[in-house]
């Protein structure tokens, strides 16, 4: 059975907690493949080169959670109180996020972009375009890299988070079934298509406002979140015994594996992204939701995963830049630098956990007790 975590709320539906721990170890993956970007020319010889596909297991996760949470409640809660929820639920670490980019922004110079070019009244507009997930035009961001969220880039993702709660509030949820199958083989059509014959041999888009960015960054939305809410309708649980256990190890593995096809086979990439979204994603939330949890230590560190899975998602990258920057700066190899990516890496962990405990939960609890009603 599905159990509620911590940072849950009384009128919230439980979670599984495999799926909170799965979603915990692709957070964790994430952290590493950007420590890696530091020694990377390109997506071909990025190291833990796949990690980019995590986004697409959470709008997978986001699809069906939501599905499950929300989808009978609609005739006991209007739009406006859905909009409401997932604001207070997604916002706060978007603002916290934007802050901690702007507190560190300075101290990330170097020779990719340069900060001292930019004046506090433009760091202040970017901070607040940011909180507002109001994104930045390419050329017109503070960095210079093209990224719509330059002082925390992976809020990206957010703002196709939001659509896709858009797009369900007012128009998925109400197709039926075979409709919604419908829609989730044609988005799977097309992000294969552009998998394969787009222009990267890759998923790794979405980040930007370009043309071929946001394209893909649509069609990862589209089919995920589609596919994780058809799941949630038509799931009927099994028995998978071990099932944290293997589907993180499959996690770790999609991301760690090599490029595949260097840049004289690209479509051989965008084929295994393709089916690692498509094919091996909807089968790990299958395993995560129909497994069960035995033993008092899987169950607390896939509570612990489930809680910290998004706000070290949202507090890492500032880190990340000024990682970056003092790789580039100091000219160190991966080795002489595996100090300071340690210390990122946990140091990332406690931040969100404090995050978490001091300001997240705590807003949250306190904007839910003021703006929305209870519902059963």
């Amino acid at each position: 059975m599905p159990y509620a975590p911590s940072s849950a709320f009384a009128d919230t539906k439980p979670h599984y907690p495999i799926l909170d721990g799965f979603r915990g170890v692709a957070a964790l993956t994430v952290v590493w493949f950007h420590i890696f970007e530091a020694f990377a020319t390109s997506h071909l010889d990025q190291i833990i080169n796949h990690g980019y596909l995590a986004v697409d297991f959470f709008f997978i996760l986001s699809g069906f959670v939501i599905g499950y949470a929300y989808d009978d409640r609609w005739g006991k809660m209007s739009v406006k109180e859905f909009f409401k929820r997932r604001i207070i639920r997604l916002q706060p670490l978007v603002v916290i996020g934007a802050l901690i980019g702007a507190a560190v922004f300075y101290t990330q110079g170097c020779s990719v972009w340069d900060v001292s070019k930019i004046s506090l009244a433009t760091l202040l507009m970017a901070t607040i375009m940011n909180a507002l997930m109001i994104p930045a035009t390419t050329g017109a961001e503070i960095r210079g890299v093209g990224e719509m969220y330059p002082l925390n880039g992976p809020t990206w993702s957010l703002f196709f988070e939001y659509i896709g709660n858009i797009l369900y509030a007012l128009f998925i949820r109400k197709l039926a079934t075979r409709p919604l199958a419908a829609l989730v083989v044609i988005a799977g059509i097309g992000l294969t298509a552009f998998a394969i014959w787009g222009p990267y041999g890759d998923l790794c888009v979405g980040y930007s406002l370009t043309g071929d960015n946001f394209l893909g960054g649509s069609l990862r939305l589209l089919f995920s979140f589609s596919a994780g809410l058809l799941m949630s309708r038509v799931f009927k649980p099994g028995r998978v015994k071990g099932a944290f256990w293997i589907g993180s190890i499959v996690l770790i593995a999609i991301s760690a594996i090599p490029r595949i096809g260097g840049s004289e086979n690209m479509w051989m990439n965008g084929l295994y992204d393709s089916l690692s979204v498509i094919v091996i994603f909807p089968l790990l939330v299958y395993i995560g939701a129909s497994g069960k949890i035995y033993g008092n230590f899987t169950t607390s560190l896939c509570k612990f995963l489930g809680d910290i899975s998004y706000p070290l998602y949202m507090v890492h990258y500032p880190f990340i830049y000024l990682y970056f920057a003092w790789v580039k700066n100091e000219n160190l190899n991966f080795a002489e630098s595996l100090p300071g990516a340690l210390a990122l890496f946990f140091g990332s962990i406690v931040l969100a956990y404090t995050t978490l405990k001091l300001y997240d939960n705590p807003l949250r609890k306190k904007l839910t007790a003021t703006f929305i009603p209870r519902i059963n």
